[in-house]
């Protein structure tokens, strides 16, 4: 997966997450990011990685996310891993 399709993946996540009022309280809580800051923040790959990384971490979300993504479940874990890439990082790094 190169980074534009991963990037991609990340902001469909974002979209999904704040789709669900629940979902979205506990990724701010997680993040200690604020609304207002959230929108500068959703440029930078390893804050994208987080993005993922929330998915990726509770499986209920993760698979309801392929789902309405029409993508396969092990797409975002792909997606994080070139977006490491991107950012220089390790895939296991990430800053959110």
């Amino acid at each position: 997966m190169d980074r534009d399709a991963a990037e991609t993946v990340a902001l469909q996540a974002m979209r999904f997450i704040a789709d669900d009022e629940d979902r979205m309280g506990r990724f701010l809580a997680l993040t200690g990011v604020g609304p207002a800051e959230l929108r500068d923040r959703l440029s930078d790959p390893a804050f994208q990685m987080g993005i993922l990384d929330f998915l990726l971490n509770y499986e209920p979300d993760l698979l309801a996310f392929a789902e309405a993504a029409e993508i396969e479940p092990t797409q975002p874990a792909w997606a994080r891993r070139a977006l490491a890439r991107a950012a220089g990082l390790k895939d296991e790094e990430s800053s959110i």
